[in-house]
């Protein structure tokens, strides 16, 4: 898999699993626990070294470590510990799993998910949703979800995207003017040429025809989106654009409206701080800074407190002003 450089969260040096288990141990044992340890360890090592202090754990008291946490931490800071300790293979598996689970679907984490992976990572997340939970992920997406929204999922749930290798100029025109037909020249849009186009073509490919699309209607090609279309689609349909352009980008927006307003949507924002920590969260910071006036580490700082804001700002690493 692609070897990722630009997380906060890298490989602690120098690392001793055991030490590391001992001090947790010790922070929660006996009357009220020392947050300020657990959270300490956890955020700063990456998530291969958390396993190895788990199975150090096991070895040297005969105890669960994620079971440790979740009786000795309570609310968000638990949900964000947890969700640190989780392997990274299956974190993706595991929070679509949850998401299509029980009464209502929730699709924000479907589109979220299935917009911004690369095909090799959504390929891996179907391996693992079948070990894991021996169900194949896209009989239980399709039994949860309909319509044209439905129908672009399975499109991207194939991960068959072509490889970016060099761009024809003649079928960039040639998309863009069928995404112009089917959308702005068209009475109902033709969601079909949608679906199939942004669910299939090389990223580079759709960044020209973005900008041919432009040029040919004078509008963004997510003012179409925006315009034509409503509701679950219209959100992945904007989520793939928006991911075909810059993924740091989509997800520094995801966590600028899941802070901004009233009240946090704080499955949102553990769900993006923990699955790009070692990823791409400094490109977002990027991004974050760039487009909305202030850093990510400010806005968490605003919209957050206590252990579970400290934990954050840990995983965040640092201002950008």
């Amino acid at each position: 898999l692609l070897q990722y450089t630009r997380g906060t969260v890298t490989a602690f040096a120098p690392f001793d699993a055991r030490a590391d288990a001992e001090a947790l141990r010790k922070a929660m044992k006996g009357l009220g626990t020392d947050e300020g340890t657990v959270l300490s360890i956890i955020t700063t090592r990456n998530n291969a070294q958390r396993q190895e202090i788990a199975s150090a754990f096991k070895t040297l008291f005969g105890r669960d470590l994620v079971d440790d946490l979740k009786s000795e931490l309570t609310g968000k800071l638990e949900t964000l510990m947890v969700s640190l300790m989780r392997p990274a293979c299956i974190f993706d598996a595991h929070a679509l799993k949850h998401a299509i689970k029980g009464a209502g679907t929730n699709e924000k984490v479907l589109t979220e998910i299935l917009a911004s992976r690369t095909p090799a990572e959504v390929q891996n997340i179907k391996q693992v949703y079948l070990q894991e939970y021996e169900a194949n992920l896209e009989d239980k997406i399709t039994g949860e979800t309909s319509g044209h929204f439905q129908r672009l999922l399975v499109v991207l749930l194939q991960a068959n995207r072509d490889p970016d290798v060099g761009v024809d100029e003649a079928l960039v025109e040639q998309d863009a003017q069928v995404l112009f037909r089917a959308g702005e020249l068209k009475w109902g849009t033709d969601e079909e040429k949608f679906i199939t186009i942004l669910g299939t073509r090389s990223v580079s490919h759709l960044r020209r025809v973005f900008d041919k699309y432009m040029t040919i209607s004078g509008f963004q090609i997510e003012e179409t989106i925006d315009r034509e279309t409503s509701g679950d689609l219209e959100k992945l349909l904007l989520a793939v654009v928006k991911c075909i352009r810059s993924v740091p980008a989509y997800f520094a927006e995801t966590l600028y409206y899941s802070m901004k307003g009233a009240g946090t949507d704080d499955d949102t924002l553990i769900r993006v701080m923990v699955s790009r920590s070692e990823v791409d969260l400094l490109d977002i910071r990027r991004e974050f800074r760039k487009n909305f006036a202030k850093s990510l580490y400010q806005m968490i700082q605003k919209d957050t407190s206590g252990d579970y804001r400290k934990a954050l700002l840990l995983l965040c690493g640092g201002d950008d002003d």
